[in-house]
């Protein structure tokens, strides 16, 4: 190392220090011809140092015959630097969303992992889910639990700490030394019943109290145990208890009340009933269910049927596709078709859209009905998902159910009701036959749509059911 002499003015400088090392190197790299020059313990120019003492913010510098060559100064990035603290924001929604619920899955001072959900934003529609950047620890929560945000509102606070550190193990409880046990007292010898001696008196008899039974003290006689009395219970709690409990209606419950109100309120609701021999359609599914799981890797339902079946009955009957604009006092007749079908959560209904059905096939549909369901299991619905829609589908049959009438889901005009499969008598060629058979009903809007329209379209789905060769033949 170059033992460096005393700046001027400066007092002495450590014996030798890596900063002058480092400047030696940058000095042989600038000037390779010098550079030999340059050895630990030689001095072939005089140095000297601009500060005396190395310290956050002070500069060492390198000199040259009196001339300053280079300044290194000295930094300490303290921890507060390296930690970061970022503020996340609420994620934008989408047009048809204005606002949220917030509900925190974490709490100030919790570790989280990268992509880590950290609280649930609940709208209209869906629940969108916020991650967590990056890993870190929640410093600060900026929306109370419940509270509602909208688009870009900021929501918490984290500090980043680079990787999430790794759950500490439980501590163990010291195990504690095995104590011997203490030795038991020594019995008493045993005498046999040879050897035992024989009494010759009789053993004395204990002495008869001269007082009364009535005239003993009272600290003679024993008190009596007084019976306990049975806890207490609560009222309302007991056997048979009629109880109460009331919970705030969540965000998405409260829109689903609201948007079915006003649809009751708005449309001019109208329900026509069919029912549909199942027998071809169950022939087809089970005659080709094995092929089809083959080589789409998925399985053969009804419900791509029916979808199939609307799509195609809705280019034939258009103004069942139609919406009135009650803005414009308008009709609107849109030439895709985008189904709605309908998916029951544990947080209510929702209705994600298949889009442009029109140009898919079965397996197609199957394969949209299947991701569109799993991740409305998973609440992982984005809300892209459930918006538009020309059309409703809703099969009840999958509750069991035998009979029912739809309400229609704006700002759409009509909604079609499956119901289960049964097996009834029905008349077939002058005999009566069991057969397996759905009850079907489409609620319409009639302002828009006339009943002739209504039932056309209902027993045009009925006749692509029954034979799905009509969709071959575009009968």
């Amino acid at each position: 190392r170059i033992r460096p002499p005393p700046g001027p003015g400066s007092g002495a400088h450590p014996r030798t220090h890596p900063f002058f090392c480092r400047c030696c190197r940058r000095y042989a790299v600038s000037f390779p011809s010098s550079g030999s020059l340059l050895r630990p313990g030689v001095r072939p120019f005089p140095l000297r140092c601009s500060a005396g003492k190395l310290s956050t913010g002070k500069a060492l510098a390198l000199w040259l015959n009196g001339s300053r060559v280079f300044t290194i100064r000295y930094f300490r990035t303290s921890k507060v630097c390296r930690e970061e603290v970022v503020t996340v924001n609420t994620p934008a929604f989408a047009e048809s969303v204005t606002e949220g619920d917030v509900r925190w899955e974490k709490a100030v001072g919790d570790t989280v992992r990268e992509d880590e959900v950290v609280c649930e934003i609940e709208t209209d529609k869906t629940s969108v889910q916020v991650p967590a950047p990056a890993a870190g620890v929640i410093e600060a929560l900026l929306v109370p639990d419940g509270g509602k945000v909208e688009g870009g509102t900021p929501l918490f606070k984290l500090r980043k700490t680079g990787a999430a550190p790794a759950k500490a193990k439980p501590a163990t409880a010291p195990t504690a030394e095995p104590v011997a046990p203490a030795a038991p007292p020594p019995a008493a010898p045993v005498i046999p019943p040879s050897e035992a001696p024989i009494p010759t008196t009789m053993p004395p008899v204990p002495p008869v109290s001269a007082l009364p039974v009535d005239a003993k003290p009272v600290s003679a006689i024993k008190p009596t145990a007084v019976p306990t009395a049975a806890p207490a219970v609560e009222p309302g709690t007991g056997k048979g208890a009629r109880l109460e409990q009331r919970v705030k209606m969540n965000r998405m419950r409260q829109r689903i009340a609201q948007r079915l109100k006003e649809a009751q309120n708005t449309c001019a609701m109208l329900t026509t009933f069919n029912e549909i021999d199942m027998s071809n359609i169950q022939e087809m599914r089970a005659r080709h269910r094995d092929n089809f799981l083959k080589k789409h890797n998925m399985k053969l339902g009804f419900m791509s049927a029916f979808v199939k079946a609307a799509a195609f009955a809705l280019q034939e009957q258009p103004v069942v596709n139609g919406v009135i604009d009650d803005t414009t006092k308008e009709i609107v007749y849109r030439e895709y078709v985008d189904i709605s079908v309908a998916v029951a959560t544990p947080r209510g209904l929702v209705v994600p859209v298949i889009r442009n059905v029109e140009t898919m096939n079965f397996a197609d549909i199957e394969r949209a009905i299947n991701e569109l369901g799993e991740k409305a299991r998973k609440n992982e619905l984005a809300i892209e998902d459930m918006d538009g829609g020309t059309f409703t589908i809703s099969n009840g049959g999958v509750f069991g159910s035998l009979f029912g009438t739809p309400i229609i889901n704006p700002p759409q005009s009509a909604i079609l009701g499956m119901h289960g499969i049964f097996d009834r008598p029905v008349a077939i060629g002058g005999k009566v036959e069991v057969r397996p058979m759905m009850f079907v009903a489409l609620t319409y809007d009639h302002r828009l749509i006339d009943g002739r329209e209504a039932v056309t379209f209902l027993r045009k789905i009925k006749a692509v059911v029954e034979d799905p060769r009509v969709l071959l033949l575009d009968l």
